[in-house]
C-alpha cells in the first residue's frame, strides 16, 4: 500500500496513539496523520502546536515517512480520499469503540464517499491508553511521572511546560498584572524553563521534573494545611528560583566563589518578580532559597524554613519506581565523580539523612512528615544496600 491515514485529535498524543501509527509504517509507505481542528472542542494546544508534538514524537523514533496534515471543518475521510489516502486506521480497544467505530466506517464510505478504515488491536498495556485517560492524571502529587509513562518525550515536554506557565502566571496574577510586569514574567518563566536552567539537557535530577514535583507538594501542602496566600507564595517563589543556578558539586571556594543557592538568591533578588508584593516578600523568598544551601541554611531563621526544606526532600519519600529514577538521576548528575568514590560520598549524605529520619528530624513540617518519613527510610535504606554501604 502506497499510502494510508491515522486521524485524531491528538490532545496530546499518546503512546497508544503513536502504536498505531507504527502498525500504519509496517502496512504502507507513507503515512499521513490527518490532526482534527474542531470548533466545537477546547484543545489544550493549538492544532499547529499538535502538529508540532506529533513530528518531533515521530522524528524522536527515527520515522521519516509520516506527515501532518491539519483538517479543518470538514471531514477527515473524504480529505483523505482528495490526498489519495484510500485507508485510515484506527485503533479498536473495546467492543464499544468496534460499534462506534463501525459507525463511522459506514458514513464515511456510504454516506461522504471517503477513505475506508482499517482496525488493530493494540497491546493490553496500551488497551487504556487515551488522550481523556493522560488528562485526567494531571493533579494530584507524581502526576507527572505517572503521565510519563503514556505519552512520548515532546509531547509530555509539552504538557508539563503548560502546567507549569499556569502556575507561573497564577503566582504572579498574571492577568491583573500591568504591561511591564507580564513582559518581566514572560522573560524570566522562558529563562527558568529553559536550556540553561531546569530545562538543561544535562539536568538529570535538578530539572523540569523536580520543578513540577515540588510545585505539586506545594499545592498539596497548601490545600491541607491551610496556609495564608502570602505564605503559600512565599515557598512557590523560592522553589521556582533554588536550583536556577546549579553546578555540579559547586559549593563555597577557598577564592570566594558564591555557592549555587546564594548565586539562585542573587537572581532572584534581581529579577524584580517580588516588587509588586508585601513588604518583606523578595527578602523572605531570597532567606527560603538560601535555607537549602548547607553552607548557609543552619544560619537562616525563617517561619517557612523547615516547609521550604521538607519539600525539597520530598522526594526521599517517593513510591519505590520514582525513588529509583531519582537515585539514577543523582548518579547522572555527579557522573564526575569516580565509580570507586562515589558509592562513599553518597553514602556519607544517605547516612546522614537516614540518621535524621529515624530521629524524626528529616521532615521538620509536621505535614510532610506524616506523608513521608517511614518511606523515605525504606528508600534510603535500599540505595544505601546498593551502594554496599
Amino acid at each position: 500500500m502506497k499510502k494510508i491515514g491515522f486521524s485524531g485529535t491528538l490532545d496530546p498524543i499518546t503512546n497508544g496513539h503513536m502504536w498505531v501509527i507504527g502498525e500504519a509504517r509496517s502496512i504502507a509507505d507513507d503515512v499521513v496523520v490527518f490532526l482534527s481542528e474542531n470548533s466545537t472542542k477546547q484543545p489544550k494546544f493549538s492544532a499547529e502546536q499538535r502538529k508540532e508534538i506529533v513530528l518531533r514524537s515521530c522524528t524522536e523514533r527515527g520515522w521519516n515517512n509520516v506527515q501532518v496534515m491539519i483538517v479543518k471543518s470538514d471531514y477527515t475521510a473524504r480529505v483523505a480520499k482528495r490526498h489519495g489516502v484510500d485507508y485510515l486506521i484506527r485503533g479498536i480497544r473495546t467492543t464499544a469503540d468496534f460499534d462506534y467505530e463501525n459507525l463511522i466506517q459506514q458514513t464515511n464510505v456510504d454516506v461522504i464517499g471517503g477513505a475506508k478504515t482499517v482496525f488493530v488491536m493494540p497491546p493490553r498495556d496500551l488497551g487504556s491508553v487515551s488522550s481523556s485517560f493522560v488528562k485526567a492524571l494531571e493533579g494530584p502529587v507524581g502526576w507527572n511521572w505517572t503521565m510519563k509513562k503514556f505519552v512520548p518525550g515532546p509531547a509530555y515536554h509539552a504538557w508539563i511546560l503548560s502546567w507549569l506557565r499556569k502556575e507561573w502566571d497564577a503566582l504572579w496574577q498574571y492577568s491583573q498584572a500591568p504591561v511591564e510586569v507580564r513582559a518581566r514574567a514572560d522573560t524570566w518563566f522562558l529563562r527558568i524553563t529553559g536550556g540553561d536552567a531546569y530545562g538543561g539537557h544535562e539536568r538529570h535530577y535538578h530539572n523540569l521534573d523536580h520543578l513540577v514535583h515540588g510545585l505539586a507538594e506545594i499545592r498539596t501542602w497548601s490545600a491541607n494545611v491551610g496556609p495564608s496566600r502570602h505564605d503559600t507564595d512565599l515557598v512557590r517563589a523560592a522553589f521556582w528560583f533554588h536550583d536556577l543556578h546549579y553546578v555540579h558539586g559547586d559549593g563555597p571556594a577557598a577564592d570566594g566563589e558564591l555557592s549555587n543557592e546564594e548565586q539562585s538568591a542573587q537572581l532572584w533578588l534581581g529579577s524584580g518578580l517580588g516588587d509588586g508584593k508585601q513588604a518583606g516578600f523578595s527578602e523572605g523568598v531570597a532567606a527560603l532559597i538560601r535555607a537549602t544551601d548547607h553552607f548557609q541554611g543552619p544560619a537562616i531563621v525563617h517561619p517557612l524554613k523547615e516547609t521550604m526544606l521538607s519539600v525539597d526532600l520530598a522526594i526521599l519519600g517517593q513510591d519505590e519506581e520514582v525513588y529509583r529514577h531519582y537515585a539514577q538521576g543523582i548518579r547522572h548528575e555527579y557522573s564526575h565523580v569516580p565509580d570507586e568514590t562515589y558509592p562513599v560520598l553518597r553514602g556519607q549524605v544517605l547516612t546522614y539523612l537516614r540518621q535524621k529520619a529515624e530521629a524524626g528530624t528529616l521532615f521538620g513540617d509536621p505535614f510532610f512528615a506524616e506523608q513521608y518519613n517511614a518511606l523515605a527510610m525504606a528508600n534510603m535504606t535500599w540505595e544505601l544496600q546498593q551502594l554496599g554501604q
